[in-house]
């Protein structure tokens, strides 16, 4: 009896320890909801997508970075220079227009040794002498034709000018980069430099026609001095006679 008594308080102690046991998994399943470990999550998915935001906001920048790169690098879409180059090219062709005594200096030399001479000499004859006051006069003639010539070309070209200006400075400031900016000044100026190249050209042939028309008149002053020598000093020259004017 008392052996029986003992089995069974052995096997209810039992039964206790294993519903315990038993139990205890039973009680964590239900904490399901843990406060501490929920808000320590929010804030690790919290920082996690500001990380990804600021990544998403230095990819953005980068792209803007490359967008504005690209845009500095970008080609001037507006181009005069081949304009300028044929305006350029017109006023060189004029310069070669030149007749007589042209823009070098042995065709200089060689024509003031031949129609020019610092001195006439007395074994030229009056027909060479005249001859020579003839290629002169035509010489000064084509010098002024020239100057005037060149003078027109230059007038002509400044609608050229004016409307190759006026496009690129719409250019430059439209701009949408350092490249684009510099092309349109480099154009600006190749222009101011075809301007000065007129300019040039036609101060030249000022210059050249001004200059042959004061040897001309040099030339023409020590010719009529020789022709007034020989006149003087020949034996069957003029001989001063009395004349009576009135009656």
């Amino acid at each position: 009896m008392i052996r029986t008594r003992l089995v069974t308080a052995v096997a209810s102690a039992l039964a206790i320890i294993l519903a315990m046991a038993v139990g205890e998994p039973v009680r964590a399943q239900l904490l399901v909801f843990d406060p501490s470990n929920y808000s320590q999550n929010l804030l690790t998915a919290a920082r996690s997508l500001q990380q990804i935001q600021n990544q998403i906001t230095s990819l953005q920048n980068q792209a803007r970075m490359l967008i504005n790169q690209a845009k500095q690098l970008e080609q001037l879409p507006t181009t005069v220079l081949n304009d300028v180059e044929r305006d350029y090219s017109q006023i060189q062709n004029l310069l070669r227009q030149a007749d007589g005594i042209a823009y070098n200096v042995q065709s200089i030399d060689r024509a003031f040794t031949q129609s020019y001479p610092a001195s006439i000499s007395t074994a030229t004859s009056d027909q060479q002498m005249i001859g020579s006051a003839r290629q002169r006069w035509q010489d000064s003639l084509s010098a002024f034709q020239h100057s005037l010539t060149l003078g027109a070309g230059a007038v002509q070209n400044l609608p050229n000018t004016q409307a190759q200006t006026s496009s690129l400075l719409a250019s430059s400031q439209s701009s949408v980069g350092i490249l684009q900016a510099t092309q349109a000044g480099n154009q600006l100026v190749a222009v101011q430099t075809r301007q000065v190249a007129d300019l040039t050209a036609l101060l030249a042939a000022q210059g050249r026609a001004q200059a042959l028309e004061q040897a001309r008149k040099a030339e023409a002053e020590g010719q009529a001095q020789e022709q007034l020598r020989r006149f003087l000093s020949n034996s069957h020259g003029y001989q001063p006679q009395t004349v009576q004017m009135f009656h």
